[in-house]
């Protein structure tokens, strides 16, 4: 029988961050048991690990193909459950560097020791940021019950890509943040037609810091409540379009609203267009 994980990231309370499923050794799945386990589940993503590649690198027993499901479909990539399967194999073959071959690319995952848990860190694929039509951005708004005097221009809406694509929207004030109530149908109509996999809803609230929430109504569910792969898209999005700069540390507080804070860490390096994000995970017992 197939051993089904579930750890937290973002988070190193159980009760918080965003939980994933993880499924270690998943050599006798096919793409329909993974889909299977994943609904059944419920929560937005569930990893799937296999043996790498031919070539992927990394150390021997440090290296795996991962693939991602949310209840309804395969996703190319997704953060908070690569943060939580790199700390479920950290907990068994302990801290260091790991190395995911994933549908959208190699992401490489050092794991540390950190405040008496295991903390990981990401780094994404190549990222890219692209505009967002004004008839797309129009429905979006429409989908959203978003007047457009309610976004932030200083957080221009953008399509942004670092291992998954994400609509970028900047909310004005952090109550317009809070209120979310959307049409589920016509929101993801939208978002498979834009290939999207979540829309980021942003509320800037200090230099560096930043409040998101992530609707993800192609995955099944109303919301994320920690999207690491958003994360790291907003990373590249924000240097970008000069919001910080090009070398520098934000911080993303999530899920609050939800009733399940967590903490995402983001990381920009100077020379280097990939971005790194962490966070803590934690098992649920």
């Amino acid at each position: 029988m197939t051993e089904v994980l579930r750890y937290t990231a973002f988070s190193a309370d159980p009760a918080g961050g965003n939980p994933a499923g993880v499924v270690l050794d998943a050599s006798g799945l096919d793409e329909a048991g993974m889909l299977r386990i994943a609904a059944g589940l419920g929560y937005s993503e569930t990893a799937f690990l296999t043996p790498p590649p031919e070539g992927l690198g990394g150390a021997r027993g440090r290296a795996f193909t991962v693939r991602y499901f949310s209840p309804k479909a395969e996703v190319p990539f997704c953060g908070h459950a690569t943060v939580a399967t790199a700390v479920a194999l950290a907990e068994r073959i302990g801290p260091g560097e790991l190395v995911f071959a994933t549908p959208a690319g190699t992401v490489p995952v050092s794991v540390t020791a950190a405040d008496g848990g295991l903390r990981a860190v990401l780094t994404s694929v190549e990222p890219y940021v692209e505009e967002a039509g004004p008839a797309d951005l129009a429905e979006a708004l429409a989908a959203l019950d978003w007047p457009e005097s309610d976004l932030d221009p200083g957080i221009p809406p953008r399509i942004a890509y670092a291992g998954a694509r994400h609509l970028v929207l900047g909310a004005a004030t952090r109550a317009r943040l809070a209120d979310l109530a959307y049409d589920f149908p016509r929101l993801e109509a939208l978002m498979r037609r834009l290939d999207l996999t979540t829309v980021q809803l942003v509320h800037r609230t200090g230099p560096a810091l930043f409040d998101v929430r992530d609707p993800f109504p192609v995955g099944g569910v109303v919301e994320d409540p920690a999207t690491g792969a958003a994360a790291a898209a907003f990373g590249a999005y924000a240097r970008e379009l000069g919001l910080v700069p090009a070398e520098a540390v934000l911080t993303l507080r999530q899920g609050e609203d939800m009733g399940r804070p967590g903490v995402l860490t983001v990381e920009l390096r100077a020379g280097d267009a990939r971005v790194r994000v962490g966070g803590s995970a934690v098992r649920i017992a």
